[in-house]
């Protein structure tokens, strides 16, 4: 069943049972007010023809109104009048002869135009029902239109997350494939087919994930493996890795990709820079309710201010930073400091997520 048909029957539903139980109440209201007169018991009865008879006499006002809307606000005026009028004026009538020929057994008025006596009580009635009408159609036509603008700024927040995760620094994949051009000019072929295979599957891990969802940190550590290693082939023993990952973290949930640029930038500031000796530490552990993600170097450093790099033009830690305000809003922090004895660091705060195992 296609949404239109989900929402038309909805709709229908939604009409036929407001419209009933509006009718029944006008009954059950008009029963209860007629305790104040002496009334025989066939009044009852008469009170639910006349409910009965609002309830059809309204009916046709419901493809009336669907179509008056469609026109300018004074033509739309005169048809809900019109029809409003006409349907208490013909209500009017169903409810004088209900009155003279049952209750009153047979009796005929003086005159024929009596038969329209107390159309402005069923007009009354009959405003009320349009009101209540428009009323609702258009508190639906605000829910939906609360609902796709919902949609569109949903859809704008993700495809932004996702322009920010797929802002890989093309560097990498430039060096990599230079490097591997490398060794197969040096005909080192081995080397170069694991380095080929490390960096397919490294791709296929940065493209296939969804940006919007979050991955266990297992899975992240496992692509940013890869990734060292690639880097590995090319800086060799100028590039050491240092984990300190606590079990406890490694089914947390974190934004796929959010630590390659990290380190990334350690190896083109740091690493890059040195002739030997070259060091990345990477931590994560728990802290109450969040995560705390670490990456640090041991290179020349850099000048840092309020926590932040002063000297930054890339994207990537903008990059993070944006994905972060994205995902928890203010619910995380990012800092870069300075590293003991030299080097910087770059520490992550995000809120500790564990998926949840489906049994």
């Amino acid at each position: 069943m296609s949404r239109w048909q989900k929402t038309f029957e909805s709709n229908e539903r939604l009409f036929w049972a407001f419209h009933t139980m509006g009718w029944a109440g006008f009954a059950l209201i008009y029963y209860i007010g007629s305790f104040l007169h002496d009334v025989r018991p066939i009044w009852v009865f008469i009170i639910l023809l006349n409910a009965y008879a609002g309830w059809l006499v309204t009916i046709p006002l419901r493809y009336i109104f669907r179509r008056a809307r469609k026109l300018a606000p004074l033509k739309m005026l005169g048809v809900v009048l019109l029809a409003c009028y006409v349907t208490a004026l013909l209500w009017a009538v169903v409810k004088n002869i209900n009155y003279w020929e049952i209750y009153k057994h047979g009796y005929r008025p003086e005159e024929w135009y009596m038969y329209f006596t107390n159309t402005i009580n069923s007009m009354i009635m009959i405003v009320c029902w349009s009101g209540l009408y428009f009323g609702i159609k258009n508190f639906q036509m605000l829910q939906k239109e609360k609902q796709n603008a919902l949609k569109a700024s949903t859809m704008a927040h993700q495809a932004h997350i996702k322009m920010l995760r797929y802002q890989l620094n093309p560097h990498f994949l430039f060096n990599t494939l230079n490097a591997i051009s490398t060794l197969i000019l040096l005909k080192e072929n081995k080397t170069a087919e694991a380095m080929v295979s490390r960096l397919s599957n490294f791709l296929r891990y940065s493209l296939d994930n969804d940006p919007i969802k979050r991955v266990p940190l297992s899975q992240e550590i496992k692509a940013l493996r890869l990734y060292l290693e690639i880097e590995k082939v090319r800086f060799d023993d100028r590039l050491e890795v240092e984990w300190d990952i606590e079990p406890a973290c490694e089914n947390a949930l974190v934004p796929s990709m959010i630590l390659q640029p990290l380190i990334e930038n350690a190896i083109k500031h740091a690493i890059s820079k040195m002739e030997k000796g070259g060091k990345i530490a990477i931590s994560a552990k728990n802290f109450g309710n969040d995560l705390l993600l670490d990456v640090a170097d041991n290179g020349p450093g850099a000048d840092i201010k309020d926590g932040q790099l002063s000297r930054e033009k890339g994207v990537g830690l903008v990059n993070i930073r944006e994905r972060l305000q994205s995902l928890y809003h203010r619910n995380f922090a990012f800092s870069v400091e300075h590293n003991q004895p030299t080097g910087v660091r770059v520490r992550l705060r995000i809120p500790s997520e564990v998926k949840e195992c489906k049994l």
